[in-house]
């Protein structure tokens, strides 16, 4: 409580120094806004690389480590993505342009649904849905022309995902202890949110996209072999609903299927079905075994923040979307407790003052007692009923011995002028005095000494 409140101090006595510290930061953001997709795009990366980074630098040093690891990233990752989706586009244009057209095949449907019963004009529908479906049409295609027009910025955006990769991975952990240092934040609160970040960024990137991209490529598999057409672009969509909870690659193979059944393919779609619900069944076994819990995050967090990371982020916001969500749930978490804390501090701060004026007077008072005891008690062991005239003890020359005698004697003199009620003790010391020189184990002890 009292780091905090000295925070407080220690920024409200340097206004302009906070001033200056948040416009920097401030346009370092703007700055840093046009890339930012790329610049999370990196970030990504280097978090999955994160772990080969560390294992190759006691071999190879952190520069040689870090620059392998880019051309993994370009030649394994980077370019076999682009890719799979530049023809995953173009099978979807195909599509689209087929139900345009009426060269879908379209017939061999409606005569099997009207065998179930169900009399169903495609071509109807397409014509009563044709709008929607060409503005849908139109939109992908120019979201594909628009990355081919804009190819000179994604080579710049992507260059800029490759130097912030090569940054991280060669300097990310003194860029975190950096970040640590400089937030106003305290330490066990940051090590806590660090480490839940670190697990939801776990969750995300392995629990999530590893298992979406698994199932993907399974079921992608089961539709080559099959002989479907648009294999790619229904293995990019199975993995784009995979990362969704509650539809995966059920969202896929189950029309899938239902299509084969209505083109006369009964054997293909009962083996589609079966395939289809292991892959499926596949996300109960794959994500514990990956991330040992069966989820991490919340499932609106997942919706919301994988559709709004994709509105505000772009591609990368499928992984980044979630992670960002979950982080500020984090966040108010740990501000709601430290608040309670606070509250809990000022709470044992306003305790009644009375109580404590009335606790440390019955103390004072106590110790008061106690100390005028104690000195009556010295008191009285000062006087040596015994006396120290013993000419045969060794102590009689010991002058700590005389020094005590000398003060006891003196102490007793002043007892007697304060009180004279009190009887002397000479008579009684010559007689003890008399008692000792009979005592035969003080000739012993005197022989001894």
């Amino acid at each position: 409580m009292a780091d905090r409140t000295g925070a407080r101090g220690w920024f409200s006595d340097r206004t302009g120094l906070t001033a200056i510290a948040v416009a920097s930061g401030g346009l370092a953001a703007l700055i840093v806004l046009p890339y930012l997709q790329y610049v999370l795009l990196g970030v990504v990366l280097a978090y999955i690389l994160m772990p080969a980074q560390r294992r190759l630098e006691p071999y190879v040093g952190s520069m040689v480590a870090a620059l392998t690891l880019v051309a993994v990233a370009i030649l394994a990752i980077l370019l076999p993505l682009a890719y799979v989706l530049a023809i995953a586009l173009g099978e979807a244009l195909e599509i689209l342009t087929a139900i345009q057209e009426g060269t879908l095949g379209v017939e061999a449907v409606e005569s099997r649904l009207e065998t179930t019963g169900y009399a169903i004009d495609l071509v109807e529908m397409y014509e009563t849905y044709q709008e929607p479906i060409e503005t849908g049409l139109q939109g992908l295609a120019t979201s594909g022309f628009e990355v081919v027009s804009g190819l000179p910025a994604v080579l710049i955006g992507l260059t800029v995902t490759l130097f912030v990769l090569f940054a991280l991975l060669r300097d990310g952990d003194a860029l975190v202890a950096w970040i640590r240092r400089v937030l106003p934040v305290d330490d066990e609160i940051q090590q806590e949110l660090y480490a839940d970040l670190d697990q939801l960024m776990w969750a995300s990137v392995v629990g999530n996209v590893v298992v979406a991209a698994i199932q993907a490529v399974l079921l992608g598999i089961g539709l080559a072999v099959l002989g479907l057409p648009a294999v790619i672009f229904l293995t990019v969509a199975t993995f784009v609903l995979a990362l969704l909870p509650l539809v995966g690659a059920f969202g896929i193979w189950v029309p899938v299927t239902l299509y084969l059944l209505a083109v006369g393919r009964p054997l293909e779609a009962g083996a589609l079905a079966i395939y289809g619900s292991l892959v499926s069944a596949s996300d109960t076994y794959l994500r514990p075994a990956l991330i040992g819990r069966t989820s991490a995050f919340n499932s609106a967090i997942v919706v919301v923040g994988i559709f709004g990371g994709i509105v505000v982020f772009g591609a990368v916001g499928l992984f980044i979307g979630p992670v960002i969500l979950g982080g500020a749930k984090l966040t108010l978490d740990a501000f709601a407790r430290e608040r309670a804390d606070g509250v809990g501090d000022r709470g044992e701060s306003d305790a009644d003052p009375l109580e404590a004026t009335d606790t440390d007077t019955e103390g004072a008072a106590g110790a008061e007692s106690t100390a005028s005891d104690r000195a009556d008690g010295d008191g009285a062991d000062d006087v040596d009923p015994t006396g120290s005239d013993d000419g045969g003890s060794s102590e009689a020359d010991d002058p700590a011995v005389e020094t005590t005698g000398a003060t006891g004697v003196a102490s007793e003199t002043a007892r007697r002028d304060e009180r004279p009620d009190l009887p002397s003790s000479d008579d009684g010391s010559d007689d003890q005095q008399a008692d000792d020189r009979d005592d035969p184990s003080d000739d012993s002890r005197d022989g001894t000494g």
